[in-house]
């Protein structure tokens, strides 16, 4: 008899990554596994209006808020990644110099149009550029990507010059050139979290999924995905 199938509910930062954990799990145990990636704002409120999912994964302070909400389980749950904010341009444009806070400023100063994301690494970004000073400089030229939708997809069809996502939302997007990472000095991390929710149908299930997802054995995909193990 084939094991009930764990429902999963993640952001789109983490998806690549967890569909990868998810098949290896999946073999190791027999247990199928399957998340569903939507924008972080959409997950958290779909998880507060109570569906039925068996264990989320966002944003920990994302993690955080739901836990307050009674919806997910606060003992169950695992830091598994961080992850960085990346820079990229559309395939063949020149590469500007982004190897310190002040070379950085100097390209998004230079930028006829900055793409960015929703969710806490977009409030980030938009908080740097208060800190420098450019906030009402460059408005006019900021392009916000809807949630859900990548930002190389907008680098990739001239709405943009220059975007910033999480490195792993932009590995592999056909279309750009991905740059590299924010300089040490203004990199932004973000720690993805999971839990079960609360009154999961297999709850010890979910458990041997998240024990898997913070074992050394998930850290090689973890890497490859543009993350480091939390």
């Amino acid at each position: 008899m084939t094991a009930p199938a764990i429902q999963g509910l993640c952001s789109m930062a983490t998806r690549g990554l967890l569909d990868e954990l998810a098949a290896a799990h999946a073999q190791r145990t027999g247990v199928p596994v399957s998340f569903l990636a939507i924008g972080g704002v959409e997950a958290a409120r779909r998880v507060s209006a109570g569906e039925p999912f068996d264990v989320v994964v966002l944003a920990s302070d994302a993690i955080d808020k739901l836990v307050a909400q009674g919806r997910l389980d606060a003992a169950g749950k695992a830091d598994l990644v961080h992850s960085g904010v990346a820079v990229a341009v559309p395939a063949g444009a020149v590469h500007p110099d982004i190897s310190t806070e002040d070379t950085l400023r100097s390209a998004v100063r230079a930028a006829s149009g900055i793409a960015y994301s929703t969710g806490p690494s977009g409030v980030a970004l938009m908080a740097l550029f208060e800190r420098w000073g450019m906030a009402d400089e460059i408005r006019d030229r900021l392009v916000q990507a809807p949630p859900g939708v990548p930002v190389g997809s907008l680098l990739a069809r001239g709405d943009a010059a220059l975007g910033f996502q999480q490195w792993s939302e932009l590995i592999g997007v056909e279309g750009i050139d991905l740059i590299g990472p924010l300089p040490p000095e203004v990199q932004i991390t973000t720690v993805f979290s999971a839990a079960p929710v609360v009154g999961c149908a297999q709850p010890a299930a979910v458990c041997a999924l998240l024990e898997f997802m913070r074992s050394a054995d998930s850290t090689e995909a973890k890497r490859r995905h543009g993350m480091v193990p939390a």
